[in-house]
């Protein structure tokens, strides 16, 4: 059974077709690990300013929250780190203004009263 030319054809716009959808995955891969990358160094920026402006104490603090509230933590670190972009952040950080911005980015904590009869 030999090919016919529209088989020959066929198979020729196929694998033109497969090489095509090889090219734009590679794309596209390309394109997320750009991405990736470009979120890796803004990170390394966050942390850097975030050195650069908290002391010691006020970085375990948050490393702390961290630990019980990552979504605590990342507000706080965005704050500083717009603080720190606008020129508002003079000196470092220390752990009483840490405590102070963890007061004020924390919704009140509500308390039940738990009554028994």
């Amino acid at each position: 059974m030999s090919n016919s030319p529209d088989d020959d054809r066929l198979e020729e716009l196929r694998e033109q077709k497969r090489k095509e959808l090889k090219q734009r995955q590679g794309g596209e891969g390309d394109a997320a690990e750009r991405q990736q990358a470009a979120q890796e160094q803004a990170e390394a920026q966050r942390e850097a300013v975030l050195k650069q402006h908290l002391t010691d104490g006020a970085r375990q603090r948050l490393n702390a929250v961290e630990m019980s509230k990552p979504q605590v933590a990342k507000q706080v670190k965005q704050q500083i780190v717009a603080l720190a972009q606008s020129g508002r952040v003079q000196d470092q950080i220390d752990e009483q203004q840490m405590k102070e911005l963890l007061k004020e980015l924390q919704p009140d904590s509500q308390s039940f009263d738990i009554q028994h009869r």
